[in-house]
């Protein structure tokens, strides 16, 4: 580079040079010099977060006369060149896997906001003595009461403005589908064997009632990311904070956060916690929505199973429903279709569990004042919220608006399950029952000719016990 495309920065461990276009600074240098990890950077939704948290610090500030009200004012319009303008986006560089509590990757928000300031006041970036990262962006604040904020105010979009209206999209899907297959009976199955009928529709139905509870699950456990740490500043103590920082902070973050999460969360509001050395400490709110997830995951696993069992087939499997073909399923066997969109979602929630399971590691893993895992934390849990939405969306438009039912087969399937004798109980006794299951298994004789050889029963009465859509409603 020539001088003319570089600059030089200077810190409390020497100089770097830097490329003249970069809007980071030194300490961000340093840390794509420390951290050339995994190469995957922070998610969007976390970027705004921590830029819309400068810009709420920074109005707030120059209210309170702490930093000056024109300086305040770029630092703002900076931040909202990057997150309603998209701009900038390329400058966010630092390695996910960084220093500890996420202090590179802080840096760097301060450093692309000052230098965007400093160029809106006709300044050149890296002249630091008119806007610093540390004393002007970072006025009032620390890595340790920042982080933590944007994990909860990147969690809270993310959940509100994607995950619950995917998981509601995908509930209503499946009751649909439940309302379309109500009339179909179809076999039972436990431990893998023939069961009582049931309703197609109502396994549908069940599913659906199952997702709903999630989406409450989760739903509850968001409204803790509402409380919020800012203000605790190094250690929760508030040090070289305004006595009135932290309220006029959150209710201009709350402000921020209106424009596009008041539609789908009315009333959302943040507030400064109780014990702001607390929120700095504990990680129980992101380990809540992480558990939510998991827990979600785990029943959408199974879901996503028993689709593509029922889908099993064409000729040697279940072949009770037909799931949408959408791309050919092998590159051997001409005309086979797989269910590949069953099998993404399962692939996606083992990935959920296993975030879940690194993000309960890294909440056990702080210590006194403070927890430094907390960039593994956000990229985790914003990682997992990401992919279940947009599994969420895709499983529901690809694969279960389209979902058609085979009749026919799940008739003969209800019909021929040695599960019927279950209804002769009541009027046979169990063991007679079960001496006909055997039988009818042993000769292949229906259930009905042998127990009207037997007779045990009127042809009637055998009827009316055995009709397949009163077995499969009995409390209606």
């Amino acid at each position: 580079m020539t001088a003319t495309d570089r600059r030089i920065e200077r810190d409390s461990m020497g100089e770097r040079q830097l490329p003249s276009t970069a809007y980071y600074g030194i300490q961000t240098a340093r840390a794509l010099e420390n951290f050339p990890i995994s190469g995957i950077l922070p998610l969007p939704v976390y970027i705004d977060a921590c830029v819309s948290i400068k810009k709420a610090a920074a109005l707030v500030n120059a209210q309170l006369g702490c930093i000056p009200a024109d300086v305040a004012k770029a630092i703002a319009r900076a931040a909202d060149e990057i997150v309603k303008e998209r701009r900038l986006r390329d400058q966010f560089v630092v390695d996910i896997y960084q220093a500890g509590a996420g202090t590179s990757h802080h840096m760097n928000v301060n450093e692309v906001l000052a230098n965007r300031a400093l160029e809106l006041l006709g300044d050149r970036k890296g002249n630091y003595a008119r806007v610093s990262p540390n004393d002007t962006v970072n006025y009032g604040q620390s890595t340790n009461d920042v982080i933590p904020t944007a994990i909860r105010l990147a969690a809270l979009s993310a959940i509100h403005r994607d995950v619950l209206p995917a998981m509601e999209r995908f509930t209503a899907a499946l009751q649909a589908k439940g309302d379309a297959f109500q009339d179909i009976v179809k076999s039972g199955r436990t431990h893998l064997q023939d069961a009582v009928p049931v309703r197609l529709g109502d396994t549908f139905r069940a599913a659906g009632d199952i997702a709903a509870a999630h989406t409450e699950r989760l739903r509850t456990a968001a409204s803790e990311l509402q409380v919020i740490g800012l203000g605790g500043s190094a250690a929760g103590t508030g040090l070289n904070t305004h006595q009135d920082y932290r309220e006029r902070v959150a209710v201009a973050l709350t402000e921020g956060l209106a424009h596009y999460l008041e539609p789908l969360a009315p009333g959302i509001k943040l507030r400064p916690a109780a014990n702001l050395m607390a929120a700095m400490q504990s990680m129980a709110p992101f380990v809540s929505i992480s558990s939510a997830l998991r827990n979600f995951a785990l029943d959408l696993t199974k879901m996503a199973n028993d689709l593509r069992l029922m889908d099993s087939g064409p000729k040697t499997g279940f072949k009770e429903i037909q799931l949408p073909p959408v791309q050919p399923g092998s590159s051997i066997m001409p005309g086979k279709y797989n269910p590949v969109m069953a099998e993404m979602a399962n692939m996606v929630c083992f990935q959920v569990m296993g975030l879940d399971t690194a993000i309960a590691l890294c909440a056990q893993a702080g210590q006194f004042e403070l927890n430094v895992m907390m960039p593994l934390i956000a990229y985790d849990l914003l990682h997992a919220l990401d992919i279940i939405a947009n599994t969420l969306n895709a499983l529901t438009q690809r694969c279960i608006v389209d979902i058609s039912a085979k009749s026919d087969r799940c008739h003969n399937y209800a019909e021929g399950s040695l599960a019927l004798v279950t209804a002769l109980n009541p009027h046979i006794g169990y063991l007679e029952a079960a001496q006909i299951a055997r039988e009818s298994l042993a000769t292949g004789k229906p259930i009905r000719q042998i127990v009207l050889d037997r007779n045990l029963m009127s042809a009637p009465v055998l009827d009316r016990v055995l009709n397949l859509e009163t077995m499969s409603r009995p409390l209606s």
